[in-house]
C-alpha cells in the first residue's frame, strides 16, 4: 500500500477529499468526484480520506470541517476549500497544475 506522503509528493496533482461517513455533504461529493475522475483520467489523482479513521492525518492538515478538499503537488498544498464543489470548479482548479 502506498503511503500518503509518497502519493502527495507526486508531480501529478492529487486531490484529497477529507470526508466522514456520517456527513451529508460528503455523500453529495462522492458522485461529483467520480465524474471528475472520468473527466481528468490519468492527469490527476483523487483520494478520499475518512477523517474518523485517519485522525492524525486530519489533524496534521488542520481539517476542521468535512468535506475538506486539498490539492497537493510535489508535497505542497496548492489549493484548499471546504464544502461541496461542482465538477467544473474542481476540474478548473486541477488543470492549473497539469
Amino acid at each position: 500500500m502506498e503511503k500518503f506522503d509518497d502519493i502527495i509528493k507526486s508531480e501529478k496533482p492529487v486531490l484529497v477529499d477529507f470526508f466522514a461517513t456520517w456527513c451529508g455533504p460528503c455523500k453529495m461529493m462522492h458522485p461529483i468526484l467520480e465524474e471528475l475522475h472520468q473527466k481528468v483520467g490519468e492527469k490527476a489523482r483523487i483520494l478520499t480520506i475518512d477523517v474518523d479513521k485517519n485522525e492524525q492525518l486530519s489533524a496534521l492538515y488542520n481539517v476542521r470541517s468535512v468535506p475538506t478538499l486539498i490539492i497537493f503537488q510535489n508535497g505542497e498544498v496548492k489549493w484548499r476549500a471546504s464544502g461541496v464543489h461542482q465538477v467544473a470548479q474542481l476540474e478548473a482548479e486541477l488543470e492549473k497544475y497539469y
